[in-house]
């Protein structure tokens, strides 16, 4: 990645290129944060960053604060279609670890849709994220992408300074110890709402049911088996 750079967005023409990303990601009929709004985020304490190829922006992240000061909630994390496999997702992650810990902030959280592999993969696994907190149908009705299926999300909890993600962004992954609870999801769960929504649907309601059991049963994702495709469920 000699030829891509990662910085935060400069200007408001980085900010429309921000927009434009969100829009041919999640799909033109999806709402896509505002330049402007984001630019005023990031005046104000936020976080929105880029990788950059030349003036083309490949990929974003952006987050912003909450009401407390230790932790930031991250909106938004995506890559451009023809620049995926290259790993900017995972390396504008840890830009974010770089950036919030030189700004005291330890602890980041953001949602993701549980059924989708590549990012329990990403999340969980790669950056040693945790999570034991399950949203059902967390937006209503969405567009785009998520058209026709509950918007269901598992909250990510990383804690930026734990030897576990140290490990991570050594890339060293954890090993756990003990048996886990295991719970698979779909090889492409976006095929599937394309191919077979009913189908979709089911695994939505048996995904949800599985883990709201085994949250309130003191259970906590702690890993994700990105070849077997599933969920390391442990005692928190």
């Amino acid at each position: 990645m000699t030829d891509i750079s990662f910085r935060d967005l400069s200007g408001m023409a980085d900010f429309f290129r921000a927009e434009a990303l969100q829009r041919d990601v999640w799909g033109h009929d999806d709402t896509e944060d505002p330049a402007d709004l984001m630019m005023v985020i990031q005046a104000e304490g936020g976080l929105a960053a880029g990788a950059f190829r030349g003036d083309a922006l490949l990929g974003y992240v952006f987050g912003f604060a909450t009401r407390t000061p230790h932790i930031q909630h991250s909106h938004r994390l995506a890559v451009r279609a023809e620049a995926r496999g290259m790993g900017l997702g995972l390396a504008l992650k840890w830009y974010q670890r770089d950036w919030c810990l030189a700004q005291g902030i330890t602890h980041v959280r953001w949602t993701y849709d549980p059924l989708r592999a590549a990012n329990a993969a990403l999340n969980i696994h790669r950056l040693g994220g945790q999570a034991q907190t399950y949203y059902p149908d967390y937006y209503g009705p969405m567009a785009g992408i998520n058209k026709g299926v509950a918007s269901d999300r598992l909250l990510v909890d990383w804690y930026l300074d734990t030897p576990r993600v140290a490990a991570c962004a050594a890339g060293k992954q954890p090993v756990l110890h003990g048996s886990a609870l295991r719970l698979p999801v779909p090889a492409d769960f976006g095929q599937m709402i394309e191919d077979d929504l009913p189908a979709a649907g089911t695994a939505r309601l048996h995904l949800r049911a599985a883990m709201q059991t085994a949250f309130a049963g003191g259970l906590m994702v702690q890993d994700f088996d990105p070849v077997g495709r599933e969920y390391l469920l442990m005692q928190g």
